[in-house]
């Protein structure tokens, strides 16, 4: 695997994503893995797909996970359905998800204040058959608006992304400029500005993207990057992405965020698909 430059590393800020790296382990012993890969910053979907509103004591044994590691908590996501598996959200599908995002609100919220997590991630959620899609629209950014504000209660800013459209073909968020445009659309209802577009790479080249042309144009509306190499969503190096180049477009762009690593391993277990990156680069200075 093509090593990743060194130059290049020392200018991010990385953090890894216990959501799809580490999952050969279970959900409780990812924080401590983390950090003996040498990263100090970690991120994380909803864990419990089944439920917006866990058990205190589950949400309790994360939390002391996570700290007794030594890492951080950087980004969290809002309950989204089942994911991985067939959703991509829950804030707009009306009915009983749109009731279980806003249950969760509170509750994501308070888990990311209490572990100093400045970002919280909220996926649209997919196309329903038989539902106009303004009504889908109408009831996202009232959700969204509520969203925002939960997450400006604890110091967080709210994450809106594009997904790509050959992996969830029934989700409208395909291209940045359609995330971004929910992002304004949210800012201008509640007022806080606290919306931000996350730019994950792997989706926009899916989508045949001009990325360097994403980066210039909405660097400054961007709250959080991730990365994967395409294809096949590996390390960098394992596809055709020139990431480092993109990263240090980012940089030079006034990017001063952290770049999720949100990719699969490729491999039994998760510390060997850090290879690419030299162990001095991995914690999040």
């Amino acid at each position: 695997m093509p090593g990743f430059d060194r130059s290049t590393a020392a200018d991010q800020r990385f953090s890894v994503n216990l959501s799809m790296l580490f999952t050969e382990l279970p959900l409780l012993q990812r924080p401590a893995a983390a950090a003996e890969a040498g990263f100090t910053a970690v991120e994380l979907w909803w864990p419990w797909t089944d439920t917006p509103t866990p058990d205190r004591s589950d949400l309790d044994a994360l939390r002391t996970a996570i700290e007794r590691s030594g890492v951080r908590l950087t980004g969290l996501n809002f309950y989204a359905g089942q994911l991985p598996g067939r959703d991509r959200g829950a804030l707009s599908v009306p009915g009983e998800e749109s009731e279980r995002f806003r249950a969760n609100l509170d509750v994501a919220a308070d888990l990311a204040g209490s572990l100093g997590c400045t970002a919280l991630n909220a996926l649209y959620g997919n196309r329903v058959d038989g539902v106009d899609p303004a009504e889908q629209d109408a009831l996202a950014l009232e959700n969204l608006t509520l969203a925002a504000r939960a997450a400006d209660r604890v110091g967080a800013v709210l994450l809106i992304e594009a997904l790509n459209a050959p992996e969830s073909p029934h989700y409208p968020l395909v291209s940045a400029p359609a995330a971004v445009e929910v992002v304004e659309k949210v800012n201008a209802a509640t007022g806080l500005g606290n919306a931000r577009f996350l730019m994950d790479l792997y989706h926009l080249a899916m989508n045949g993207e001009d990325l360097p042309a994403v980066i210039d144009r909405y660097a400054a509306l961007t709250g959080h990057v991730q990365i994967a190499d395409s294809p096949g969503r590996g390390a960098p190096g394992t596809g055709t992405l020139p990431l480092a180049d993109l990263l240090g477009r980012l940089a030079r762009a006034g990017y001063t965020g952290l770049v999720g690593l949100e990719y699969k391993p490729g491999g039994p277990t998760s510390d060997r698909s850090f290879d690419w990156l030299p162990p001095e680069a991995r914690a999040a200075r």
